[in-house]
């Protein structure tokens, strides 16, 4: 019961920021970062504790850069974005030149730059979504149902979860709950069904609906398994009741870049 009061309290101070957030440009910027950089500590620390020796710094600059360059909008065109990519590469090559012993580099080049891409890049699709016409009210519908799904699995789960999802990577994770979570983001969905009226159809607020309440629950089932992978119960402490940052952003990290690019692309 204490962890459950800690669990609702710190779930309402998060909610209260992203409000904020999604309100103001500014402070989505900032927040976005602050949770981009908090999130590959996170990240970071458990792959160490595999005993693969990363570029902790060099990852988390270069995750920090990528969602301020997004938030100021700078001009990269494609030669620019290769260009970093290539100056990036170069830079880790020659961190793993310094090392006194030959130990693992492909694996920590690898989970550098995987750490980056999977929170960094991924998860700076927010930013992008709230600089869209009438972003505010996308973003909202985003996270509204990206978080009902975790709200749903979690409840619907704790007191009706009988059958296991995926046993060796998450056993406490349920059929049951999935089905919860699913149902409720479409619930959630719904009331944002006139606010999206003119870019969305009712039918098609169901079917985005669904398809981020699948995909929110990849990417918690993504995580977990890299938890697994790393011997770690929670990324980290920071949040009491819910364990780490990127534990209760890892649904986002997948439905951002796939909702942002469906209104782009597919709209």
């Amino acid at each position: 019961m204490d962890n459950f009061k800690k669990r609702i309290l710190t779930s309402i101070i998060l909610i209260i920021i992203t409000v904020l957030a999604v309100l103001f440009y500014p402070i989505c910027g900032i927040v976005v970062t602050l949770f981009i950089i908090i999130a590959l500590i996170e990240f970071f620390n458990m792959v160490e504790n595999k005993g693969v020796n990363i570029f902790k710094s060099f990852g988390i600059i270069v995750g920090g850069l990528i969602p301020v360059s997004i938030y100021f909008r700078l001009p990269i065109n494609e030669t620019g974005q290769f260009l970093f990519v290539i100056v990036g590469l170069f830079t880790l090559f020659l961190l793993e030149l310094t090392k006194k012993e030959n130990y693992e580099a492909v694996l920590s080049i690898s989970a550098t730059i995987f750490g980056v891409l999977y929170i960094s890049w991924c998860f700076s699709f927010l930013i992008r979504i709230r600089q869209l016409p009438q972003g505010v009210w996308l973003s909202g519908f985003l996270l509204s149902v990206t978080k009902s799904s975790d709200i749903g699995a979690y409840f619907l789960g704790k007191f009706y979860g009988k059958t296991s999802l995926i046993k060796r990577i998450s056993p406490y994770k349920s059929l049951e709950g999935a089905v919860g979570g699913f149902l409720l983001s479409i619930c959630a969905g719904i009331l944002f069904a006139f606010p999206l009226k003119d870019i969305f159809s009712f039918w098609e607020i169901i079917f985005l609906s669904s398809l981020l309440a699948i995909i929110s629950q990849l990417g918690d089932l993504f995580e977990s398994l890299i938890k697994r992978d790393c011997n770690f119960k929670d990324s980290s402490k920071i949040l009491p009741g819910l364990g780490g940052l990127l534990d209760t952003i890892d649904s986002i990290i997948f439905t951002a870049p796939t909702f942002y690019l469906y209104v782009v692309m597919v709209r």
